[in-house]
This record gives C-alpha cells, sequence and structure tokens, in this order.
C-alpha cells in the first residue's frame, strides 16, 4: 500500500528555523535506511508557508492568498511517499524517525492514498480507469532515457578512433569481452573475438551513444538498437512484453546482469531493435 507521511509544520520550521547538522545527518541515515528497504519512493522538506500562497474556490471565483498561515498544528513542513505492505510497517518505520523539529514537540501523520478502484461508484463505465492507466503510463515513459546503441560487427574500435578525430568524440567507457565479469556464455563469441569491444559509451556533442563489436563479423552494419533505461521494473516488463506483441521477437529475454539488475533485447513488428533495462550503477571513468 501507498501512503503519504506528513512531517506537521511547528513554530520552529514555520519560522523557518533550519535543521542542526546532527539532525540533518540522522535524518540522511533515516532516509538511507528506507531506500535500503525498498520503501521510499521521494521524500522533501517544505519552505514555511510565509513563502507559499493559496487558493480558495468559491462556485467559479478564485481568492489568492499570500502566506503565512497561522494554524500551524495544520501545515506540513515535509512529506515522504512510502510503499509499506501495512499501515502497522508504515507506524513502525515512523517510530525510527528523528524528532524532525528538535527541541519541540511534533507529530507525523501518516495517510494511505485511494486507488483508482476505490472511485468505482462515480466511474461506472471505467472511462476514467482507462485515463488515469494511460497518464500513468505517460508519466512513466517521461522518466525512460533513451540511447543509440550502435553494433560494429568487429570494427567498433576502429569507429571510436575514426569518430575521436573527426568529430571529437568523447570516450567515456569500454570495456572488452575478455574483461567481462560474468563469462561469455559458449559458443555466442565468434572465435578471435575475445579482446573486441563489448561494451562502449562516447558523446557527441550533448548526446551520448553506445557501441558494441557484437558477437561475430558476419551480420553487417544495418542499423542500431535504442536503448531504454527503464527505472521501474514493472513498467520495463510492460514495456519489453508490449515490444515483443505481434509478430515482435525476443533476442534475449529479461535477466540480470552485471550491468544491469534487469536486461533484455527485443525485435519489435517492424524491425526495430531494442535494449530495455533498469539502471544499474555508473560505470568507472
Amino acid at each position: 500500500m501507498k501512503v503519504m507521511v506528513i512531517v506537521k509544520a511547528s513554530p520552529g520550521s514555520e519560522a523557518g528555523k533550519m535543521p542542526t547538522e546532527a539532525l540533518m545527518t540522522a535524518m540522511m541515515n533515516f532516509n538511507e535506511e528506507l531506500v535500503k528497504a525498498g520503501i521510499m519512493e521521494s521524500g522533501d522538506g517544505l519552505k514555511p508557508s510565509s513563502q507559499g500562497l493559496r487558493v480558495r474556490f468559491s462556485g467559479d471565483k478564485r481568492v489568492v492568498t499570500t502566506g503565512p498561515f497561522t494554524e500551524t498544528n495544520e501545515l506540513i513542513a515535509g512529506y515522504w511517499i512510502w510503499n509499506v505492505k501495512s499501515m502497522e510497517e508504515a507506524v513502525e518505520w515512523v517510530k525510527k524517525c528523528p524528532n524532525p523539529m528538535e527541541e519541540e514537540e511534533s507529530d507525523i501523520e501518516i495517510r494511505t492514498f485511494y486507488e483508482i478502484e476505490d472511485f468505482a461508484v462515480a466511474d461506472p463505465d471505467g472511462v476514467s480507469r482507462e485515463k488515469d492507466a494511460a497518464l500513468r503510463q505517460a508519466l512513466a515513459m517521461q522518466k525512460v532515457e533513451v540511447n543509440n546503441y550502435l553494433f560494429f560487427s568487429g570494427r567498433c574500435d576502429e569507429a571510436l578512433a575514426f569518430y575521436q578525430q573527426h568529430l571529437s568524440a568523447d570516450i567515456k567507457f569500454l570495456i572488452r569481452f575478455n574483461e567481462s565479469p560474468d563469462a561469455v556464455p559458449e559458443g555466442m563469441l565468434q572465435d578471435g573475438f575475445e579482446n573486441k569491444v563489448m561494451h562502449a559509451e562516447f558523446s557527441l556533442g550533448n548526446v551520448r551513444v553506445m557501441a558494441s563489436d557484437g558477437c561475430n563479423d558476419v551480420e553487417k552494419f544495418s542499423g542500431f538498437r535504442l536503448a531504454l533505461n527503464v527505472p521501474d521494473e514493472d513498467e520495463a516488463r510492460r514495456i519489453f512484453s508490449a515490444l515483443a506483441s505481434n509478430g515482435g521477437k525476443v533476442d534475449m529475454p529479461l535477466m540480470k546482469t552485471f550491468w544491469s539488475p534487469l536486461y533484455g533485447q527485443v525485435t519489435d513488428q517492424f524491425g526495430v531493435g531494442w535494449m530495455v533495462m533498469l539502471p544499474g550503477e555508473e560505470p568507472a571513468q
């Protein structure tokens, strides 16, 4: 279940009092625990209401009021978005939180999110549910990073040198098959390709390009793949399944690799090659 964990404001937070170094460190350590536990989606602190606005709705009228607002106990100083198994689990995590207001008394409120299914009575034909699903998909895709991935059939070193000389390409990362932390599956690599480029990343202007020699020199360069870095596993699986549907072809099923927690290759029904992956750690420079 998804919950919003709300840090209620205090006279100190409304006065713009900043946390001490000790509290800042304690909060960062707490956030790190939340991230490691896979619970935290996001979280932020909010500036005092003196720097905020309110818009009051009354029929067709919209009245804007400038802060500060006096009802301190009704104001918010910060929040987290957590995914937990139950309210009980959320409470246990909140109990571990450092006092966000230090010397002052403070309150943290936990509220559950509505799911679209909760509005079924107001959406009897399911139109809003379909629109909600489409909007969530659009939001998820806004976080996806797309990169060009080129395959040079054994000529990657030559190509990189050429692009460096003539296009001022900047090589950011390069690893060869014989440097791979994981053994290359038997029979996948053409004899003599052990020292070829398994994966490289370089920049041209403000664009990042990925490249490889591929596994042989039989398949001559005839195009490229588009690499999708998808931050959410469910969305990565949805995208991969969609690209493989209606005559698409799975070239490499989604699996864990040393460079990604989830990675796969697929060619869609139009012949476009794709790589779908969860982002891994940034390669060493």
